[in-house]
């Protein structure tokens, strides 16, 4: 009998409670598990079975019954996160809440949504629309990520810059704790000082505390006009210097500011790939956008502050795009991924954030750790510029060193104070290397925290922290 057959068969009476809490079509197992995506960058699952509740109540009730039994429970969103944070082990029972995806209230007036954890980012931006309201948090992921994920691993995106990351358009919060009880705190207001702000306890937390079930977020108009160009410049520098006349020149309007240096470019411009919208022997490019209400005039004061970046010797050439299509052919040259994973071999990719003004010595510690152990190795850089927020692409050395990269990318952060994580979480992947971020009393209280929320240690243990004992 293989491993996950002998934990089925362990878990079998607990399992026959849970489906009845579900009813029909609320548990998934044998082969119909067997051909469930595992996630990005995962092992096939090893989980005895998917639960798919449609309720809080529903997983409440489960919940209750798992922390009875000390049953792990490992909590899946849309399954394109980076770390690890949804991988599973022999035993473990997964929560997903993919059937809980309505939009339950779009309030035009209050400029809010009431969702369930389970919807779709892009459902939500295409509800949001139709009302002419935008919802900025917008990445990658898009057509699959839930915006449940989002908030519980506090994702970023390439509008942080104008609008803040997850945590800043979340008003309130439902969770569920591991032993079934339900908090719910679905504040529907920006100002609310009235005690502890308990959303902010799960946010970012990985699914190690509580269930995210249901959200209130915070609805922005949406944009009427955007202005898209990709810049090139012969310095880092220079391209720090264009950021800050650019967020000047524009008036609070820049919305996204994306590095692509010259490595990724290439490998994204290479014959039969994207059209390269600009030379391909630049040190560094940036895609700048700004979005909003009068077209002509933006456009005018766009193109007027490109003119000026010139001027100044900022940049040395730049591309605005004149069509969505345009657009989206720079955005394609920035968002695609699919070469550099094929190309760089074994494939590790990073999510590091750090102050701007050291991020260029950064870049080239990072190149210069890699080359000395790998001769060869294959480093590209891409990301949030305009927030601090750098994803590192490293094609280097076999599956045994794995660890051995990843103190190539994050050992420099230590001396500066950045974060291992920018807005993928720490998972699986990063445990090891959460010194460099948190310091000692931080991480203590991070498990006190979680010992008082999950004293049994039923939810996604293993990810995030060590320390923790299963009772």
């Amino acid at each position: 009998m293989t491993a996950l057959a002998e934990a089925d068969a362990v878990a079998t009476p607990l399992l026959d409670a849970l489906a009845a809490i579900l009813g029909a079509g609320g548990v998934v197992r044998g082969a119909d598990l067997e051909r469930r995506d595992p996630g990005l960058f995962m092992p096939p699952s090893q989980a005895v079975a998917v639960l798919r509740p449609t309720t809080t109540e529903q997983i409440s009730r489960l919940l209750t019954l798992c922390n009875e039994h000390g049953q792990p429970v490992v909590i899946q969103g849309g399954m394109s996160g980076w770390v690890r944070g949804t991988q599973t082990r022999s035993g473990d029972l997964v929560l997903s809440l993919e059937r809980m995806n309505a939009i339950e209230c779009l309030d035009p007036v209050n400029r809010t949504a009431t969702v369930q954890a389970g919807v779709i980012l892009q459902a939500l931006h295409d509800a949001a629309e139709a009302e002419s309201l935008c919802f900025p948090v917008d990445l990658g992921g898009r057509g699959s990520c839930q915006v449940g994920g989002n908030a519980a691993t506090n994702a970023g995106g390439i509008q942080v810059v104008r609008y803040g990351m997850m945590r800043e358009q979340i008003l309130g919060l439902e969770v569920v704790l591991a032993d079934g009880r339900i908090i719910s705190s679905m504040n529907q207001m920006i100002k609310n000082n009235a005690g502890y702000d308990l959303k902010h306890l799960f946010i970012g937390s990985e699914g190690t505390l509580g269930v995210i079930t249901r959200l209130v977020l915070r609805l922005r108009e949406r944009p009427t006009s955007t202005s898209t160009a990709l810049a090139s410049a012969q310095s880092f520098d220079r391209l720090t210097r264009l950021f800050r006349h650019m967020d000047a020149a524009l008036g609070g309007t820049l919305t996204a500011f994306e590095l692509i240096d010259n490595a990724f470019y290439r490998v994204n411009t290479e014959q039969g790939r994207h059209a390269p919208p600009l030379p391909r022997d630049r040190p560094f490019y940036a895609i700048v956008e700004a979005n909003g209400a009068d077209h002509s005039h933006d456009r005018e004061v766009f193109e007027r502050a490109l003119t000026q970046a010139i001027e100044l010797e900022l940049i040395d050439d730049a591309v605005l795009a004149g069509s969505e299509r345009e657009r989206r052919e720079i955005w394609d040259v920035r968002e695609d991924l699919e070469h550099v994973v094929r190309d760089f071999q074994p494939f590790y990719a990073f999510d590091v954030s750090l102050p701007l003004a050291d991020m260029v010595d950064y870049m080239e510690a990072v190149k210069a750790r890699l080359a000395s152990d790998w001769p060869g190795a294959a480093v590209a850089f891409l990301g949030h510029m305009g927030d601090g927020n750098l994803h590192v692409a490293v094609g280097a050395g076999g599956a045994e060193d794995r660890h051995g990269v990843e103190a190539c990318v994050y050992e420099p952060l230590r001396r500066i104070g950045g974060s291992v994580s920018a807005e993928h979480g720490i998972g699986l992947e990063k445990k090891a290397w959460l010194d460099i971020s948190r310091n000692a009393a931080e991480r203590d209280l991070m498990v006190q925290i979680k010992a008082m929320l999950d004293p049994r240690n039923i939810l996604n243990p293993g990810k995030v922290l060590d320390g923790i004992a299963s009772t």
